[in-house]
């Protein structure tokens, strides 16, 4: 690869956030990821587990789907909650900023990893990565005994 066509390439250790492709016909479903700062392990816990779903309701631009929280990260899938929707990284601050005053301590990396989903498929194959993920980091020895884990709203994939 020449120098010029490497420095075209998006800097992968910082998201992309691409605007949402809106389809009239079909969902749109996001997958997301956020971390908290310095990859500290705050969030798996019973009080920040409710902080977390009070404060995505709250926060009512975008709807939760079903969701992981880990405990230094969070994996969630994300739909539209107006239309047209509002930018996805106006919401995820906003967030973010409800459960840092809610919990009282600074949480949050600066960004976030956000795809959106493409396919149903994808949708089923994601959400069986993320629901294994305390399994693969010991922390539960079966995906359904993670306390820390659930669904706000039925996100539904139209074709």
């Amino acid at each position: 690869m020449t120098e010029d066509a490497s420095s075209a390439l998006p800097d992968r250790r910082r998201p992309v956030h691409l605007p949402l492709l809106d389809a009239d016909t079909r969902s749109n479903l996001v997958f997301l990821t956020v971390c908290t700062k310095a990859r500290r392990p705050l969030l798996a816990n019973a009080r920040l587990h409710e902080i977390l779903r009070t404060e995505w309701q709250a926060a009512g631009n975008w709807r939760v789907g079903r969701y992981v929280v880990m405990p230094d990260h969070v994996h969630l899938f994300c739909s539209p909650g107006t239309l047209p929707a509002s930018g996805l990284r106006a919401w995820v601050g906003y967030w973010k900023r409800l459960v840092t005053q809610a919990s009282g301590e600074e949480i949050w990396q600066k960004n976030f990893w956000d795809t959106q989903l493409r396919r149903h498929e994808s949708y089923g194959a994601k959400w069986e990565y993320v629901r294994q993920n305390p399994v693969r980091a010991g922390l539960a020895s079966r995906a359904e005994g993670w306390p820390y884990q659930g669904e706000l709203n039925t996100l539904y994939w139209l074709e």
